[in-house]
């Protein structure tokens, strides 16, 4: 299987004096689901950053969807962006566009034409059970239906990587097994690889999937 991501003595850093990842070895292949657990502050969301270019490595090797992340240029990392979608905790929705247009975004920035758009985020709003809700803004939304927002903007654009920070972590039970639901199919129908970092993996969950942990800045493969 080809890799998607590919890390050789991987280091991350925010300055010089302190190492959150330190010399990791790991890889991903494509059609993976793998979760990324760890305890608070042991780099979970730091890794994750790294894979869509918000933190390049201090030293070590990272080639995401075969693109050398290491030194990359504004235009490369512009293209390794249009493949991948992104599930943020706290969603980061934009409050002042309708959710129509937030999920659309993806799709703005690709260039896609108008109807597009429009019969792609009808599809997906559907998708995510929140067609009663187009119209509206993130800020008339409850957490639940913001984040289910977030997801489908993340698969608008029908990404070969999805990159998930805790994205159930605020949520209710309804809301979080439907998020689960989304990022399962996602996988298992369109073949995208999943890397989800939680502090609690699903014990219902209908895929296989590796578990990868962090701890005192190695990465590891849990059996």
């Amino acid at each position: 299987m080809d890799k998607v991501i590919l890390a050789q003595d991987l280091s991350l850093a925010y300055n010089t004096e302190e190492t959150i990842i330190s010399r990791a070895n790991f890889s991903v292949s494509s059609g993976d689901f793998v979760f990324i657990t760890g305890a608070s502050g042991s780099g979970k969301s730091t890794l994750l950053r790294s894979f869509y270019g918000a933190l390049k490595p201090e030293n070590g090797s990272l080639i995401v969807g075969g693109v050398e992340v290491n030194n990359i240029s504004s235009s490369k990392l512009n293209f390794l962006r249009r493949h991948i979608g992104i599930v943020f905790q706290d969603y980061k929705l934009i409050k002042e566009w309708t959710i129509e247009k937030n999920v659309a975004l993806p799709l703005i920035i690709n260039g896609y034409a108008k109807d597009v758009c429009d019969i792609q985020v009808d599809k997906l709003l559907n998708h995510v059970k929140l067609s009663h809700k187009m119209g509206k803004y993130p800020p008339e939304l409850s957490g639940g239906e913001q984040q289910r927002v977030a997801m489908a903007r993340a698969l608008a654009h029908n990404p070969i990587l999805i990159l998930a920070d805790e994205p159930t972590g605020n949520l209710d039970d309804y809301s979080s097994k439907l998020i689960w639901n989304l990022l399962e199919g996602a996988n298992t129908q369109l073949n995208a690889t999943v890397l989800v970092v939680t502090h609690h993996i699903p014990e219902d969950l209908a895929v296989d999937y590796k578990h990868f942990n962090i701890e005192g800045g190695d990465v590891y493969e849990v059996s």
